[in-house]
């Protein structure tokens, strides 16, 4: 993806390892964001290792909370926890969003609050995430789903969907 010029925001940046693609594909600016202080830390850490440090910064934030609810981004990427379940501790958030997703029910909402008029969030989910909540929580914030890509690992597929604002929202 061409992302010249773009400013784009990973949530959930995790290593930042998505963040530095998307410097790497052109992007602007990108912010690594992150509810575990030490994922946005190392996300930093690892755009400075990796000579992208003046064009990627790491946030500390639960999803979006620590970002102006203004059009800011051209592109939202993320890859939210793909199992429900209670995390064990911070680390594992990333991979339990809690009861029903709990803890990443609000992301669409507010990445649309975050989307230039144009902009596109993309999101990777997996086949053994529930995906019909994750579909009413897409529609329920005027987002229309078009899958972009889906990969099976033998045991599951990774899925990535293209959300676009509705123009019936």
């Amino acid at each position: 993806m061409d992302l010249t010029g773009k400013r784009v925001l990973d949530v959930g940046t995790g290593s930042g390892i998505l963040a530095l693609a998307a410097a790497r594909a052109g992007a602007e600016y990108v912010v690594a964001a992150d509810i575990n202080p030490n994922a946005a830390l190392s996300a930093g850490e690892n755009a400075v290792a990796n000579g992208l440090g003046g064009r990627v910064g790491g946030l500390c934030s639960d999803l979006l909370s620590a970002i102006a609810a203004r059009p800011l981004f051209d592109v939202i990427l993320s890859s939210p926890p793909k199992h429900a379940g209670e995390p064990s501790d911070l680390a594992d958030r990333g991979w339990h969003a809690g009861p029903k997703y709990r803890d990443v029910a609000d992301l669409f909402a507010q990445a649309r609050d975050r989307l230039k008029p144009d902009g596109r969030l993309f999101v990777m989910v997996s086949s053994d995430s529930d995906l019909d909540l994750f579909g009413a929580l897409i529609k329920k914030a005027g987002f229309q789903a078009h899958l972009a890509h889906e990969h099976s690992i033998v045991i599951e597929s990774l899925i990535i969907y293209e959300l676009s604002v509705s123009h019936d929202a």
